[in-house]
């Protein structure tokens, strides 16, 4: 496990995906669980597998392919990144966050992020789309920030503003989409744990108490990373369960997977409208 990359590493692995390119990428895409079909939608697509690029982590979750694909989609080039790495696989914080800044060498501006989030705030159903609008970096405050150790200034400061770290146009763009094709989305804030296990019911009234609507285990520390970079930020959350603040019903991989699908169509309708207009 590595904390940190060079910058003559993270150039390495930029080579490498780059040897593969025809054109300069212009916006990229994380997507999370259950969503990695959103990848078929790119057109003459290059499919390039993780485990072809030097130092990029290995995607061993279920409903993660670890595949980077890059090509057109709706008229824009784009690398669509299927499938993520997570901090519970045992992934260091520099290797979860690698693909961003490979991404930003690369040429991506625009950084797409997708997850399946349980519900907190009780008022969500899953199936719904969240437009995230903030975070708590709980992995972070607990002092496993992306940004520790030597800062790498040909990315960004040493201590990056992170008071708007989900781009407020893009966000605006989504409302506007969302309200033209009449697709009811939420809006709230999105916390990042560690995982694996899922939150107990405590967990969740606290969580609820400081203000989350949603949780996840992922996401946070790649938005970090993008702000550090300058790169612009979309957040999409994905609602996969209820909110379980009585522990009367249990949580599962499989109902996370089975959102997706339920999901899927209206996120492809959220990019296909949006992508042109980036």
């Amino acid at each position: 496990m590595r904390e940190t990359f060079t910058m003559a590493e993270i150039d390495e692995a930029t080579a490498a995906v780059r040897a593969r390119l025809e054109r300069i990428p212009q916006v990229g895409m994380i997507l999370g669980s259950g969503l990695g079909e959103l990848a078929d939608l790119v057109e003459n697509p290059v499919r390039i597998p993780y485990t072809d690029i030097p130092f990029w982590p290995a995607a061993t979750v279920q409903g993660h392919a670890g595949m980077l694909v890059a090509g057109q989609l709706y008229g824009k080039e784009v690398i669509v990144l299927q499938g993520r790495v997570h901090f519970y696989e045992g992934a260091s914080m520099a290797e979860i966050t690698l693909p961003v800044r490979v991404m930003k060498r690369l040429g991506v501006n625009i950084l797409v992020l997708t997850n399946a989030a349980g519900a907190i705030n009780p008022d969500y159903e899953p199936g719904d789309v969240m437009l995230i609008t903030d975070h708590i970096a709980m992995i972070g405050m607990a002092g496993m920030n992306p940004l520790r150790g030597p800062n790498l200034d040909e990315f960004g400061p040493r201590f990056p503003d992170m008071s708007q770290v989900y781009d407020r146009r893009l966000a605006q763009s989504v409302r506007d989409c969302a309200a033209a094709e009449q697709l009811k989305i939420r809006e709230g804030v999105y916390c990042g744990l560690s995982g694996p296990s899922f939150e107990t019911p405590a967990d969740l009234r606290f969580l609820h108490t400081i203000g989350a609507d949603a949780v996840g285990m992922s996401t946070v520390p790649e938005a970090i990373v993008a702000r550090h970079a300058g790169m612009r930020v979309l957040g999409l959350s994905g609602i996969s369960n209820k909110a379980n603040l009585s522990g009367n019903t249990e949580t599962t991989h499989e109902e996370v997977l089975k959102a997706g699908q339920v999901l899927v169509p209206k996120m492809r309708m959220l990019i296909e409208k949006l992508l042109p207009g980036f």
